[in-house]
């Protein structure tokens, strides 16, 4: 079973709130097996008119465990705390490749 990934890009807009989202967030992802993979730092484009701002991504063993970790009620109260703290927050889900054998 192939790994699945979210990444999200966000423009924070209110980083005292949004702390405490940041403050919940990683425990839910560790308890539904998931990790950080990248979690803010230094990008930029180097194709296309992409203009991220925070750039975010997370693994989770499989597509089904990220989807029951972001509809699950833990990730969901963290969620809440997020409400109005940003401009922007586009969140994707995406399977990854199997390896090969």
């Amino acid at each position: 079973m192939p790994a699945a990934y979210i990444i999200v890009d966000m423009q924070i807009a209110n980083m005292e709130q949004y702390k405490q989202y940041m403050a919940d967030a990683p425990a839910t992802v560790k308890a539904a097996g998931g990790e950080y993979v990248i979690r803010g730092g230094r990008s930029e484009s180097l194709e296309g008119e992409w203009k991220p701002g925070r750039v975010a991504m997370l693994k989770f063993p499989s597509y089904e465990a990220a989807k029951a970790w972001y509809d699950g009620e833990t990730y969901r109260a963290a969620r809440s705390k997020r409400l109005g703290t940003t401009e922007f927050f586009n969140m994707i889900l995406v399977e990854g490749v199997s390896a090969p054998v």
